[in-house]
């Protein structure tokens, strides 16, 4: 197993194969054994893959997070600083 100290990184080629092994029906304990892959990495995977599509963390994110930075966020992000500075304005002043 990894030391803790230095975790192990697998390209998301990888992952997605073990993934197909276990969904085609190869038990967990087998797949883990074979890869030196621990099962909770491997059930973190198949959850990960389900419910999103990726193994990555940072891919977990809402369409408006994937929204390139583009007019439209771009506008939001102005109108939302506007709104801080409006906001902070008067207590500004007041010092």
């Amino acid at each position: 197993m990894a030391d803790p100290k230095h975790p192990r990184h697998y390209d998301e080629a990888f992952k997605r194969k073990i993934v197909q092994l276990y969904e085609s029906g190869k038990p967990s304990r087998e797949t883990g054994a074979e890869y030196d892959i621990a099962r909770s990495t491997l059930r973190r995977w198949v959850q990960d893959i389900r419910n999103s599509g990726f193994t990555r963390a940072a891919d977990d994110r809402t369409p408006e997070q994937n929204e390139p930075v583009g007019p439209g966020r771009r506008d939001r992000q102005l109108e939302m600083e506007v709104d801080v500075s409006e906001q902070a304005a008067p207590v500004l002043a007041r010092k």
